[in-house]
């Protein structure tokens, strides 16, 4: 086990030395003849990183209660023995390993051979034979000790104590109470164990006190060698918890009438009136004690103590809230998908013809004494026709007319000219029923991608936390590096792994990333650090990206404009993507500058978002298409994984883009039109393998027409070996700048390059 360091204040050294000397003086009367039982504290605290020298002047100032100066020999030989291995140890940068406990057996020999020791007439044993008895248990006892040391120094009020750290504090407990009650009587021993059990039951409020109650009746069971005390303190902490509900003060009062009731049974009040006074005091003063506490410190100790809480609970609820929600996101990503549905429904048949001809018979061969000869005639037939031809071209004149419809009706001119009103009046009914149209497809369009968005958020959020056996491993791996972890959670898979837990505020968190990492085989970093208290912290690690990325941009505006018409992006979408673009607004200037970034923002807000990747370029297209002007963009844009190094390219409109590895120089090329140039814009899309020093060049047209032609820039690209992409793309716009008299376009160049992940 690796030791522990303690750096406290003078005032503060000076008090826990005079404690621990009070402690190791106390254990030595645990048993009848005083033997140097204190030892196993001594063992321990060496073993703890204790100062050797003060320890070792704690275990002498505690051989006083032999006032015998054969046994405090003794005790210096010990001492001095165990001193001058540790420091030995710590002179050759060494860490002692378990054959501590072969120097901690060695030690025993100056007990077993000249420690003044009459023997005990009830073990019919040679003196020497019951003294290597007693030195074997004290040998265990250093162990117990130590583990008990241990968790009071690092553990206590600061995480869940294991079983065995609870069985070596009752052990110390048992050894410290006999020796109360020897030293100081039985009403110390009475003030010390109520004032703990009035403790526990008004911090922990919980059936736990009842089993305290039981260890802190153990000195007392051994000493009056009964049962009896094991019972009474158990009814002592039941009643108090019955009443704790009600206040500090009236479980005190509880358990001090329960202890006055006890007290008659045992026969106290037949004796003497300072006896009883005395016994009385010694649950009075801890009731009293106990009642008058500030509560702000009480509160205190109770967040130090929730940490020891069961974990299963609540992580029962968390999986059926995220249950829950996600059940509700499923319900609500449906509706959209039947507001989608609904959007896209079509507009009915289209009877314009025959509402168009009705009007027409209506209107103009109502009075006409032809009508029914006409209608006989089936000649009101090609009025359909002849209405096709004037929706297909807008208007009809006299070459339009069918001949029958020419040779019959004796009224033309006026035939052509109240069509040619009723086709303006469709027209103007057409185009608002087509924009009505299309604004009902970009809807669809738009509950399609938040009903996509919900539906993953639903299934992310239906997976279930999982137990993990690893928790325990890593909060082992925590201990031995001095790292106290009071709980740990471990979820997720794949690029979701995340691990949570709560440290002191002040923790390393590189040393701990490090040791997580090391200890459950996954590459972690710091994600978030959420404050708890004023002292603690939740730590959360996840699952480093294979990948890092480095960017470098360079730009000139056209010459004789003050802004450039092209814009980029660099964006975080989350931990594990980021997204870089390239937006050349048509034409240049803060008119072609405001497309392109418009063009740029939207992108950005719908990657952030989240939403599928089509549905992003089909809404932009459309938003830009129905601007009141003619505004174009090209773009470039990139999406790159930095776990798996895969980009998805998308190129609209734009100049060519680079993938440089190493010597291989890859061309990444698009043929479809400017966003906003079409109604339907129709993107290339590629997806691109990126490695380890990788670089991703995307360029504006201004570079592309200063270099000629694309085997002039393919040829001055691959003779480059870039090493910063900051570099690269200030070299291509200068080597661009040089083959050009003037800026006749504006000039940007975008790099990228993937690095392994520090």
């Amino acid at each position: 086990m690796r030791p522990i360091h303690l750096r406290l204040p003078a005032a503060k050294s000076l008090i826990a030395f005079f404690a621990f000397a009070a402690c190791m003086l106390l254990v030595n009367f645990s048993l009848p003849q005083q033997e140097p039982v204190s030892f196993a504290l001594l063992y321990a605290a060496l073993a703890c990183g204790c100062s050797p020298l003060v320890s070792g002047a704690a275990y002498l100032l505690a051989s006083a209660a032999f006032l015998s100066a054969d046994a405090t020999l003794v005790c210096a030989i010990q001492a001095a023995f165990m001193l001058l291995a540790f420091l030995l140890y710590a002179r050759l940068n060494r860490r002692m390993g378990y054959e501590r406990i072969a120097y901690a057996a060695v030690a025993q020999l100056p007990v077993i051979f000249l420690f003044p020791h009459t023997g005990y007439a009830l073990f019919p044993m040679p003196v020497t034979a019951q003294k290597a008895v007693i030195a074997a248990a004290v040998v265990v006892a250093c162990i117990l000790a130590e583990c008990a040391l241990r968790a009071l120094l690092t553990r206590v009020f600061r995480c869940r104590l294991s079983g065995a750290e609870f069985a070596a504090l009752g052990l110390c407990w048992l050894l410290l109470g006999m020796g109360i009650y020897n030293a100081l009587g039985e009403v110390a021993f009475t003030f010390v164990a109520m004032s703990a059990l009035l403790a526990a039951v008004a911090l922990m409020k919980s059936a736990v006190a009842v089993p305290l109650a039981v260890v802190l009746s153990l000195p007392l069971c051994a000493e009056t060698v009964s049962a009896v005390p094991i019972a009474a303190y158990a009814a002592f902490a039941c009643l108090a918890l019955l009443l704790i509900p009600y206040g500090r003060a009236a479980a005190a009062i509880a358990l001090l009438s329960a202890y006055l009731a006890e007290r008659w049974f045992a026969g106290l009040y037949t004796q003497g009136a300072l006896t009883i006074a005395l016994q009385l005091l010694a649950c009075f003063l801890p009731a009293l004690l106990v009642s008058v506490l500030p509560e702000s410190l009480i509160r205190r100790a109770q967040e130090s103590l929730l940490f020891y809480r069961e974990r299963s609970l609540p992580r029962i609820a968390i999986n059926r809230n995220r249950r829950a929600v996600g059940e509700q996101l499923y319900e609500i990503s449906a509706l959209f998908r039947e507001i989608e549905a609904a959007f896209l429904t079509g507009d009915g048949e289209d009877n314009s013809e025959r509402q168009i001809r009705e009007k027409l018979i209506a209107t103009l061969c109502k009075n006409c004494r032809n009508c029914r000869a006409c209608r006989e005639k089936g000649i009101y037939e090609s009025f359909d026709r002849l209405i096709r031809v004037g929706k297909a071209k807008g208007k009809v004149n006299l070459i339009d007319l069918p001949a029958e419809l020419a040779k019959t009706c004796g009224n033309a001119a006026g035939l052509l000219f109240a069509l040619n009103k009723e086709l303006a009046d469709y027209c103007r009914y057409a185009a608002q029923m087509q924009a009505a149209r299309e604004g009902r497809q970009l809807l669809a369009q738009q509950a399609h991608g938040v009903s996509e968005i919900l539906k993953d958020l639903a299934l992310s959020q239906s997976e279930a936390y999982t137990f993990s056996r690893e928790e325990s491993a890593l909060a082992r791996a925590l201990q031995e590096s001095g790292i106290l972890s009071s709980e740990i959670f471990t979820y997720g898979e794949e690029a979701d792994y995340t691990v949570s837990m709560t440290l002191e505020d002040h923790a390393d968190a590189k040393a701990v990333c490090r040791i997580a990492s090391e200890t459950l085989g996954v590459p972690l970093a710091l994600a978030e650090k959420i404050p708890l208290t004023g002292a603690r912290a939740c730590f959360v690690y996840r699952r480093k990206p294979r990948f890092d990325a480095a960017f470098g941009i360079a730009a000139r505006p056209k010459q004789g404009e003050m802004q450039s018409g092209d814009t980029h992006s660099i964006l975080r979408i989350d931990e594990r993507r980021f997204l870089v673009a390239l937006s050349d607004g048509m034409g240049s200037g803060e008119g072609a500058r405001d497309v392109s970034a418009r063009t740029l923002s939207l992108l950005e807000s719908f990657y952030k978002a989240k939403m599928p990747s089509e549905t992003v370029l089909s809404t932009v297209n459309s938003l830009i298409a129905f601007s009141a002007e003619e505004t174009f963009s090209c773009l470039d844009l990139a999406a790159v994984n930095l776990d798996t190094g895969y980009a998805d390219v998308v190129k609209i409109g734009s100049p060519a883009g680079y993938l440089i590895s190493g010597e291989e120089l890859k061309i990444l090329e698009g043929e479809s039109l400017p966003i906003g140039m079409l109604e339907a814009v129709h993107p290339a899309t590629m997806r691109v393998a990126l490695k380890e020093d990788d670089f991703l060049v995307f360029m504006s047209d201004g570079i592309t027409s200063a270099f000629g032609s694309s085997s002039d820039l393919c040829a001055y690209l691959s003779e480059l070996r870039p090493v910063n992409p900051q570099a690269l793309a200030e070299n291509v716009l200068k080597s661009a700048l040089e083959r050009t008299k003037d800026a006749d376009d504006d000039m940007t160049v975008l790099a990228v390059k993937l690095t392994a992940a520090a």
